[in-house]
């Protein structure tokens, strides 16, 4: 391929730094994959040059983590979803203490340092019920960092308590809460969220919650799931959304993006290929010029996926993650340890570091 003036422009503009358009993020789409991959590295280099005492460009993160979904009951009934129930399922639950103590037994044990807490919409549980399990974990496991419950459930709960989101989210901080996690993002653009999960928050919500988060002191990660109804313009409206909020509060710690995994879901799309994963993570680490942090996500993509993103723009390998319930029930089911995890990372040619939350070396 034969590269056009506009396009030598558009790759000088990238390589030195300077931040692109809309329009010229749909252009970068049609860039060979091994162009678009070298601009995002060149990106991701840029972003992580002053990163752990300069060392940034050869480090790779991780995290340990565990995901504890405290309840499989939501009242949304959300399309792309083969996780949630209704009460009326025999196998609904609502976890208790004592068997959310138990994971986090499991948890502490191999060392790890964040618990992703998430749920489903359920219409019954009250205020108690999550500032009672946020306290509890809190002085239970203080060194556990919570980073807990997406928009789309903060919404929720301000429904079902009557009460303003910024209000539940302090609350929810002041019992014990440490970060907030990026799900339920899906594409922020109204038209497509309509059509695949009509009862959930709108993306103006979504962005709210976020925005008070910020406000209040929380960071939180942002994500994106595509490869559904969405189009390319859809995905890049996303994109302009975040990294608009981004330039007014600077609260988002790392961008996350992953595709559709429809098995078991009532919604039907064509399974997106691993190349257009990777060329979408590309264009989302050249256009979030002012996120410091990509994470690769081998979790759908599977391990060899996942480490050959680290050459498309992403800098940390996200979570050991010891239990994963949503994904897998779509019938998408990789597991790393911190051995493989680190062992991937090395053999692309990076320092592998265990990492907090907040992107801070631990080892």
């Amino acid at each position: 391929m034969v590269a056009t003036c506009a396009e030598d422009d558009l790759i000088e503009k990238i390589l030195d730094g300077r931040r692109i358009s809309p329009a010229e993020a749909r252009a970068l789409h049609g860039l060979p994959l091994e162009v678009l991959g070298s601009l995002a590295d060149a990106r991701r280099k840029a972003a992580k040059a002053e990163a752990y005492g300069g060392r940034g460009n050869e480090v790779v993160t991780y995290i340990v983590d565990r995901n504890i979904n405290y309840t499989n009951v939501c009242n949304v009934y959300c399309k792309f979803c083969a996780f949630y129930r209704t009460e009326k399922d025999a196998d609904h639950y609502v976890l208790t203490l004592d068997e959310i103590d138990a994971k986090l037994d499991e948890l502490a044990a191999e060392g790890g340092v964040q618990v992703l807490l998430q749920g489903g919409h359920h219409p019954k549980l009250g205020m108690d019920f999550y500032l009672n399990m946020l306290a509890h974990i809190r002085q239970k496991y203080p060194a556990i960092n919570i980073h807990g419950f997406s928009p789309p459930e903060f919404n929720h709960f301000a429904q079902v308590f009557g009460m303003p989101v910024r209000e539940v989210i302090s609350k929810f901080q002041e019992a014990g809460l440490g970060s907030i996690p990026g799900g339920g993002g899906e594409i922020l653009v109204d038209a497509v969220r309509n059509r695949i999960a009509p009862l959930k928050c709108d993306s103006g919500e979504w962005l709210d919650v976020m925005r008070h988060a910020h406000e209040l002191g929380l960071r939180s990660s942002a994500t994106m799931m595509f490869g559904h109804v969405e189009s390319l313009d859809d995905r890049i409206e996303h994109l302009v959304r975040l990294r608009d909020l981004q330039d007014q509060t600077g609260g988002f710690t790392a961008f996350i993006c992953w595709t559709f995994q429809p098995e078991h879901t009532k919604l039907r799309a064509e399974t997106v290929t691993s190349a257009e994963y990777l060329r979408t993570q590309a264009i989302s680490r050249i256009f979030l010029d002012n996120f410091e942090n990509v994470q690769s996500s081998w979790v759908t993509q599977g391990p060899k996926i996942g480490q050959i993103a680290l050459q498309f723009g992403a800098n940390d390998f996200g979570s050991v993650m010891m239990e994963e319930n949503v994904v897998s029930s779509a019938g998408t089911s990789f597991r790393l340890s911190a051995a493989d995890i680190e062992r991937l990372i090395r053999e692309a040619g990076y320092s592998p570091h265990r990492r907090s939350t907040w992107y801070q070396l631990l080892n």
